[in-house]
């Protein structure tokens, strides 16, 4: 069976899907505050099509995805998606990022979909009115509550905390302290320029050494081995339940292992986080390519994934980054 690898020598077997583009926060590093232009729904991917494009994928190799919005939870029926989803024999895990603010109901269903194993909760502050300044929302009790719930459910929890100069770096060392009784990974996130035109300027960059150097003001950390290709650098804390990592998500010292793909909720292919999207997938289906068809544009597709960010970057055609993350697919 034809893998899909790139000119690097990278084996290709994780996607990240965002599913819509839509989202109930308004998320101030990832979107303006009136939101973004949303596609029409016509445009958007059916589930039905996701489905089709992620079977092809794993008979590709391709063994995990994530699934992402915008806020996955907005979408209706996401969860009969992942219930159908899991029915793909050669999908191994299925993980979801999500805010945490319409989760809740759903956390008993999700429980018994064996392949759905991470949940990624999105949450920047664990201060009401900070959170609420962030997130242009008032939701951080809903959101908390969904917080405990997981970390008490089967399901393994990590936290997303996007560390922004000026508004939450005085939070750092608390999420941290959040670790010492609580079984979640928290992960720390250099801030990215994906927040849509005109919007917050990043005057200070919280990059992982000034990150790290934060929290061993406090804390002996110890790292420990991760996967060759994980988006983090971990570390434990001795007499502290769960863990903490960084995702050098901006400075990029990522990329040289890099497994991954992007879908957009609209079909684009990605080959990198910072490129401009390569094909229309959406467009190609419905204009009746065969799944022979499309097994041989993802094993060409791939061949086009460049060495790094930085080079993904220079090579973007439509300008310098500007895009909102939940068009990217968080």
């Amino acid at each position: 069976m034809n893998k899909l690898k790139d000119n690097f020598g990278r084996q290709i077997n994780y996607v990240r899907f965002a599913v819509t583009d839509r989202c109930n926060l308004r998320c101030q590093y990832c979107m303006p505050a009136h939101g973004i232009d949303l596609a029409p729904r016509q445009e958007l991917l059916t589930f039905k099509e996701m489905y089709r494009i992620i079977r092809v994928l794993t008979e590709l190799g391709v063994k995990k995805v994530r699934l992402t919005g915008g806020e996955p939870f907005v979408r209706k029926d996401f969860v009969g998606f992942l219930e159908m989803l899991s029915h793909n024999d050669l999908l191994d895990v299925i993980n979801i990022t999500t805010n945490g603010a319409l989760i809740s109901p759903h956390i008993a269903s999700i429980e018994k979909l064996e392949k759905v194993k991470n949940i990624n909760l999105s949450i920047d502050s664990l201060q009401r009115d900070k959170f609420t300044k962030i997130t242009r929302r008032d939701v951080f009790p809903e959101v908390y509550n969904t917080l405990e719930l997981l970390e008490k459910s089967s399901l393994h929890l990590k936290l997303n905390v996007v560390v922004q100069a000026g508004v939450n770096t005085d939070e750092i060392l608390d999420f941290v302290r959040l670790t010492k009784d609580k079984n979640v990974a928290v992960r720390f996130i250099e801030e990215m320029p994906f927040n849509g035109k005109g919007q917050r300027k990043m005057t200070e960059n919280w990059t992982f050494k000034k990150i790290l150097n934060e929290i061993k003001s406090e804390f002996k950390v110890s790292e420990v081995n991760s996967e060759p290709s994980s988006t983090s650098r971990n570390y434990t804390i001795e007499k502290h339940t769960g863990t903490i990592g960084i995702i050098p998500a901006f400075t990029r010292t990522i990329c040289s292992d890099c497994n991954r793909i992007r879908v957009t909720s609209k079909g684009t292919f990605k080959n990198c986080l910072f490129d401009d999207g390569v094909f229309n997938l959406r467009d190609f289906i419905r204009n009746g390519a065969s799944n022979e068809a499309l097994k041989n544009l993802f094993l060409s597709l791939v061949k086009r994934k460049p060495e790094n960010g930085f080079v993904a970057e220079a090579n973007r055609t439509k300008g310098n980054v500007t895009e909102s993350m939940s068009t990217i697919g968080g």
